[in-house]
């Protein structure tokens, strides 16, 4: 699912382009903060949301979820979808990530309120992978 020119990691290639140069490549690292609240694009370059976090797993410290904050007016009634972290790719250009979602896809999804997080553990999240074609972790 990686674009040309696209990490596919959250750590990858997310140093803003004026302190990128020919002899300093993009720094691999990112703080989570700056993560949080970063754009997500669709294909077609719409907004359709925003990263509001991001799970971690424990023992790796391999990121595994992205919760992106979709709808909503003034922050009341946003809808949280979680999405496996390899789905988003991050542009440098766009300054976010970009998923391959359709309308439909992202209607359908995984979903919950924000005040109503469900943990994500294993059956949830093999829920959450399925619905997106991928494989249980």
């Amino acid at each position: 699912m990686t674009a040309p020119g696209h990490e596919g990691n959250m750590l990858a290639g997310v140093e803003p382009d004026d302190m990128m140069t020919a002899d300093r490549p993009p720094h691999p690292l990112i703080e989570s903060d700056r993560v949080e609240g970063t754009t997500v694009y669709n294909r077609a370059g719409e907004k359709i949301g925003t990263v509001k976090r991001f799970l971690v797993e424990k023992r790796s410290g391999k990121a595994q979820y992205a919760e992106m904050a979709f709808g909503g007016f003034l922050g009341i009634g946003k809808d949280i979808h979680p999405l496996p972290w390899e789905m988003l790719d991050y542009d440098r250009h766009k300054g976010g990530y970009v998923v391959d979602l359709t309308d439909d896809q992202l209607r359908n999804a995984p979903r919950f309120e924000d005040a109503d997080h469900p943990p994500i553990d294993q059956v949830y999240g093999a829920h959450i992978r399925g619905y997106y074609g991928l494989p249980p972790i």
